[in-house]
């Protein structure tokens, strides 16, 4: 059952390579892997396209001329794949749609939730190993919006890598450390430490209870300016190891990470390991002293150690190199020193050959710094480092602001979209006939939240409109969800009536509309997808891929009628159960891939 892409490359291969040696043409034979398989625009035009332009200057020849011969070689020949054609500077082949739509199904069929990740009988990214880091929440607050969107692409990105079959390693460094830490600490022994005010006593989650001292800080520090001073004094002595210091930040560290975890189960984030900022925050020093002494890094002339990052950042206005400080004057660390040492660490623990770290785009200069130094040091896996920037997230409201009480925390933004979401399903009368409609509604609510910040871009800005992300119908994860649960409904009532899927060729030559070439045609290019998915690191080409099946299905459903009562059409129900239970599927695969639950009643 061989992908009818791959036997369109091989067929136009061959003939490239038969009228290369029949005309003589110098240089090597053309590999497959060469030649790209696209979609032609236009339906007309045939299902599968291969472009000419990169051997004109091989072949001496214009694209369309390269077309045009290869094609009528191919046609003199014989295929057995479906009808050649040359349009313009591609070889397009109309395929066969009876063969074509057996080998998808048949494959399908066989290789179950494997299909998508498979190419030429071996995983895609078989032999990669990749480590994740994604989340960094601070321990002086709950997680929010940001955090939200960050934790989708980590844990999509990861799911989709794991796909394609990728060894994943989750990581995530917990900023536990710092003058922010200390500003809550110093809040609660103000506000709360006489009346023994805990999370328990308070009713509240731990991390809600930290980052409101967090805001009862800012609060206090506008009016009495030298509580700054008072917080970065704490730090000292937390860096010196002061016994109450060092007691009440654990004590506050566990408050958070608790509540931080609650959330991280809700919305189905995970770790392999987890990394502290106050365990790694040394970590470097040794490393950038070994390379000053191989001559990597130089001390300037007030005693920091510095190195020059011209070559990746240019000149400056004045035409001065620019310099980056990796230790300061009196040898402390600065954040990118410690950057380096976990990287480093990370590497020893678990030997990766692709790092991901999962930021928002205000840190890209930073992580351009970092693979920079790195490479300069040695390390071969530097050159697999990748920054998966992604742009701000906010409400139709405004920019959120953590200090001053304006964030949406995480939790409060998933209840309110629960009990919209339970609100609509009670209001449709469904409530009864869903089951248990509380845990329904948590589900869409994680659906249509992980779907509407999953199917942009990750580099683009948005805005989060819960109302939008809700609805039922269009371009959302309830939709999604919706269609999971219809196919599922039919292939329930198909059964009741005895009617089963039925894969035989001679029954699966019975689909021959045009709705059901489409979504076989759909079904089909999941590999492709897979496989762009995990090697641009991009969870929104997945996500856009699944409402197409959705809507392709919907086209389907709606012209050809699955379930018949007449006998005479009983194999062409069987074929169309066929065709149901592949695209389910396939749509389960791609809704897991972008975190949205899926519900077989809704």
């Amino acid at each position: 059952m061989a992908d009818p892409k791959d036997v369109f490359r091989c067929v136009v291969v061959n003939a490239l390579n038969k009228y290369r040696e029949q005309n003589n043409i110098d240089g090597s034979p053309i590999q497959e892997d060469s030649l790209r398989v696209e979609i032609p625009p236009k339906q007309d035009m045939g299902d599968l396209g291969i472009p000419m332009f990169t051997l004109a200057k091989t072949f001496r020849m214009a694209p369309p001329a390269i077309a045009k011969a290869v094609a009528d070689l191919i046609l003199k020949e014989g295929c057995t794949l479906g009808h050649i054609s040359a349009v313009g500077p591609y070889v397009n082949v109309k395929l066969d749609k009876a063969s074509a739509i057996i080998d998808v199904l048949k494959t399908i069929l066989a290789q179950g939730s494997d299909y998508g990740s498979l190419k030429d009988g071996a995983k895609l990214l078989a032999g990669r190993r990749v480590m994740v880091e994604y989340s960094s929440p601070n321990t002086n607050k709950p997680l929010h919006l940001g955090h939200l969107r960050n934790d989708a692409l980590g844990e999509s990105v990861s799911r989709i890598l794991k796909k394609a079959g990728a060894e994943v390693f989750r990581t995530n460094i917990i900023n536990n450390r710092g003058v922010h830490i200390c500003k809550s600490m110093l809040a609660y022994k103000m506000f709360h430490e006489a009346n023994g005010d805990t999370p328990e006593s308070l009713g509240i989650k731990g991390d809600h209870f930290v980052g409101q001292c967090y805001v009862e800080f800012d609060k206090y520090a506008k009016e009495h300016p030298e509580a700054n001073a008072q917080a970065e004094e704490m730090l000292v002595k937390w860096e010196q190891g002061d016994n109450e210091v060092r007691s009440l930040w654990k004590k506050m560290n566990e408050w958070t990470l608790n509540g931080v975890q609650e959330t991280y189960k809700r919305t189905g984030a995970g770790f392999e390991k987890l990394y502290f900022e106050s365990d790694t925050y040394l970590l470097g020093k040794e490393i950038i002293s070994e390379g000053l002494e191989k001559g990597i890094f130089f001390k300037a002339d007030d005693g920091s150690v510095r190195i020059d990052i011209t070559s990746i950042t240019g000149k400056s206005k004045d035409g001065d190199n620019h310099e980056k400080v990796l230790l300061r004057k009196d040898g402390t660390s600065v954040y990118i020193t410690q950057d380096i040492g976990t990287a480093i660490r990370r590497h020893e623990d678990w030997s990766y050959n692709q790092m991901v770290y999962v930021v928002a785009s205000e840190q890209i200069y930073h992580f351009k710094v970092l693979f920079y130094i790195l490479r300069k040091l040695g390390y071969d896996w530097a050159e697999k480092l990748y920054h998966l920037s992604y742009g701000l997230v906010n409400l139709p409201s405004g920019r959120m602001k953590s200090r001053e009480g304006t964030v949406v925390d995480a939790d409060d933004l998933l209840d309110s979209l629960h009990a919209d979401a339970l609100k609509a399903i009670q209001e449709r009368g469904r409530d009864e006939e869903v089951g248990d409609a509380d845990v329904v509604a948590e589900k869409v609510a994680l659906g249509a939240m992980h779907y509407y910040l999953l199917q942009v871009s990750p580099i683009k800005d948005m805005l989060f409109n819960p109302q939008e992300s809700l609805s039922f119908a269009g371009n959302t994860g309830p939709y999604l969800q919706y269609m999971g649960a219809r196919i599922s409904s039919i292939l329930r009532k198909a059964k009741e009536q005895g009617l089963e899927a039925d894969f035989s060729e001679k029954t699966l030559s019975l689909l021959e509309h045009e709705s059901e070439w489409a979504l076989v045609k759909e079904i089909g290019r999941f590999t492709d997808v897979i496989e762009k998915a995990s090697e641009d690191l991009d969870p929104s080409i997945v996500a856009v891929y699944a409402y197409s099946l959705a809507k392709s299905f919907s086209t389907f459903y709606r012209d050809c009628p699955i379930i018949s009562e007449s006998n005479d059409k009983k194999e062409l129900s069987m074929a169309r159960l066929a065709l149901a239970q592949c695209t389910l599927t396939v749509l389960k695969e791609t809704m897991y891939l972008v975190l949205v639950p899926f519900l077989d009643r809704m």
